[in-house]
């Protein structure tokens, strides 16, 4: 669809950046934190532990003072559960929730929204102990967490995001680092799908919960949401992209919308004798939620063709899923260029995923998570000259403008990473963000924060509401 013109974002647009608590705090056991599964797990070889991170902990006062520098209308961030309740359930950790009572009012001291995260990748050791999301108490675990900071930062905080990529806890958990099989597990996808049904009836009562306790506060999930193509017009490619987009995609936005299991899904669970067993409430918990936005994650679409048996599926992460069996096989698409890192870049794929979420949910669509992962480097005139960043960011912007444009109702936009951290999997290499932290993998340097030139860029974008894409003057 061509345009004559573009439409002029919302004057309430909200301009932000994202992080995670276990990828940017650092501190991971410091003034009572417990362990969460993140600080247990045996990173990749040749890459940082969690302890210290962008060590956001320490510095949160000068980041936010960059942000707020930088134009941020809102800071994405997630709440490490094991920060405020060590043991995942029981006593509440006062200085935990003291830190986030000041990350917030920091925040609202420069005029930036907080949309916090509840869930992002880092269950409690303690939980993980008692069975983690295997364990149908986990539903009231969650619900407990949720309680506890509705009541405590819901004041302040207008925006909630429940959990983070559930798709890709459910279908690359280990990569990540969070899905426990119990040992003797006969059916491995029966129980991934147990696992992930109840995150599903989790999200669903939390989302109900904030409405009841936060009446003029708005919830909405967050998955990371990528358009599959097929490799070709050949019927049984589209046939397999239906699959992926099923299993990858609509499973999770449409329990989150409609309360109910994508049919295609739930025929390929139960011909796999997968399908999750429901505990009594669970179908109607999953029908009363109703979120009042979609927060999505986009970093690339995918492409599948019909399976095949010989088909080389590749390295597994979130840009890159196996094949499965009788499904869809993964597919290289040759259309588009790659990073540093082998991501596919696909821009006009932003656009084509919005289209496809509005018109099948129609509700207000906030990115977050969209960036480039790169080998940064400080230069000798103490500048970060990402120009590479600032041409994705761009094309990615142009295609949110033209998704507006095409009648998509876009809320906001948080790139990742509002600061450099620790990568789930290639470590402190590969950086994110907007600001550079002086360290390295195993050399944590002087931690100063340096203003990267796409800093200042999106200042510029900001400040023009997304008018000014230019390169900087």
């Amino acid at each position: 669809m061509l345009h004559k013109s573009l439409k002029e974002l919302p004057k309430d647009f909200l301009w932000g950046a994202s992080t995670s608590a276990y990828q940017v705090e650092g501190a991971s056991l410091e003034d009572g934190k417990g362990p969460s599964c993140q600080d247990v797990k045996e990173v990749p070889e040749g890459t940082s532990d969690l302890k210290v991170c962008a060590d956001e902990y320490h510095h949160y006062k000068e980041d936010i003072a960059l942000f707020a520098e930088m134009g941020l209308k809102t800071y994405r961030f997630s709440i490490s559960w094991s920060r405020i309740l060590p043991e995942g359930t029981g006593a509440v950790n006062p200085q935990g929730i003291a830190y986030y009572n000041h990350l917030i009012d920091e925040c609202v001291k420069y005029h930036i929204e907080p949309l916090v995260t509840m869930f992002h990748f880092d269950m409690p050791a303690a939980l993980d102990q008692r069975g983690s999301w295997s364990n149908p108490e986990s539903v009231e675990w969650f619900l407990n967490f949720a309680k506890v900071m509705f009541a405590n930062f819901g004041d302040r905080v207008k925006y909630w995001l429940t959990i983070n990529e559930q798709n890709m806890l459910t279908l690359v958990g280990p990569v990540i680092g969070t899905l426990m099989i119990p040992a003797g597990t006969k059916n491995v996808l029966k129980e991934t799908y147990q696992q992930n049904h109840h995150m599903l009836v989790a999200q669903a009562k939390a989302m109900v919960l904030c409405h009841q306790m936060l009446p003029q506060a708005k919830i909405g999930p967050a998955p990371n949401i990528s358009l599959v193509y097929p490799a070709s017009c050949r019927p049984e490619d589209i046939l397999a992209s239906q699959n992926f987009n099923a299993i990858r995609n609509w499973l999770y936005l449409d329990m989150a919308v409609y309360g109910r299991y994508n049919n295609l899904v739930w025929a390929y669970l139960e011909e796999h004798d997968a399908a999750p067993d429901f505990a009594p409430g669970d179908a109607e918990a999953l029908a009363s939620a109703h979120p009042d936005f979609l927060g999505c994650n986009y970093y690339s679409t995918a492409t599948v063709g019909a399976w095949k048996e010989e088909a080389d599926q590749g390295k597994a992460d979130q840009a890159v899923l196996p094949g499965a069996e009788g499904l869809f096989a993964s597919v290289k698409n040759p259309y588009l260029p790659r990073t540093e890192f082998d991501w596919e870049i696909d821009p006009v794929g932003f656009r084509n995923t919005m289209r496809e979420i509005y018109s099948r949910y129609h509700l207000p669509i906030i990115i977050t998570e969209n960036g480039l992962g790169a080998y940064d480097t400080l230069g000798e005139d103490g500048r970060i000259h990402d120009q590479y960043r600032i041409n994705y960011l761009r094309q990615h912007i142009e295609q949110l403008r033209l998704a507006v444009s095409d009648g998509v109702e876009m809320m906001g936009y948080c790139p990742w990473s509002a600061i450099d951290l620790i990568s789930t999997h290639e470590g402190m290499k590969k950086r994110y963000g907007f600001v550079y932290v002086d360290r390295d993998e195993f050399d944590l340097g002087t931690m100063k924060r340096y203003r990267k030139d796409s800093f200042y860029w999106y200042k510029q974008v900001i400040a023009s509401n997304g008018d000014d894409l230019d390169d900087l003057k």
